[in-house]
């Protein structure tokens, strides 16, 4: 419609039983639009409940373990972080080390690949495991692990139980000295039974008795 005055832009509002509008007050002039407002505020808030929908809120929660955890809370703590992947949260597993453990990280990297492979259905892993401080971290989020992660999972199980050499020099030389305790035969320490030889006394009695006569 052009420059209009306000009076005359009001006028043409209600005349078609519409509301003035101002859009834009920072321009010279301000532009108005010519709208139902009433409709214009419903479509607006209808657009953004569409938008709150949309938007994923994703939850992030934070499992803790010890390099030294049992094999009972171990699956009791990874069955809860598959419960939080499996409802769309991202979880943050947490190694805590304690003074001399800082020394052995990788029994926390062991533990952190232990339950990305027991996850690997429901999560994947997002942050490799790091150190950081005195704990180490890994971030897992749900969907399921990549081929790369699952082969690479594969090889680090592999190389867990392949026994160590020095483990098992140790372990035959300690089973070879049981065996040779088992078979040498056992010594005997206890003394001969001494013979108590018999006191003079006794010898002279039995000499001084005269022998009886026997018949022939």
């Amino acid at each position: 419609m052009g420059i209009q005055t306000l009076s005359d832009a009001l006028d043409a509002a209600q005349e078609i039983g519409l509301d003035l509008v101002e859009v834009a007050d920072k321009a010279d002039p301000p532009v108005c639009r010519i709208m139902d407002y009433g409709k214009f505020k419903y479509e607006q808030s209808q657009r953004a409940k569409e938008s709150r929908k949309k938007a994923t809120h994703v939850l992030v929660k934070e499992m803790k373990y010890r390099p030294k955890i049992g094999p009972g809370d171990f699956e009791t703590k990874t069955r809860k972080v598959e419960a939080f992947l499996s409802d769309g949260c991202k979880v943050k597993v947490t190694i805590m080390f304690r003074g001399r453990e800082m020394q052995h990280p990788e029994l926390g990297r062991r533990i952190l690949d232990r339950v990305a492979e027991v996850v690997s259905h429901v999560g994947r892993v997002e942050l490799y495991p790091k150190q950081d401080g005195r704990n180490m971290i890994m971030v897992l989020v749900p969907g399921q692990a990549t081929r790369k992660q699952r082969e690479a999972a594969a090889d680090r199980q592999v190389v867990d139980t392949e026994p160590d050499s020095g483990e098992a020099a140790e372990a035959a030389a300690l089973e070879a000295t049981e065996t040779a305790e088992t078979v040498a035969p056992a010594t005997d320490t206890t003394a001969p039974e001494a013979t108590q030889p018999e006191t003079p006394s006794e010898a002279a009695v039995a000499e001084d008795q005269p022998t009886e006569p026997t018949s022939a």
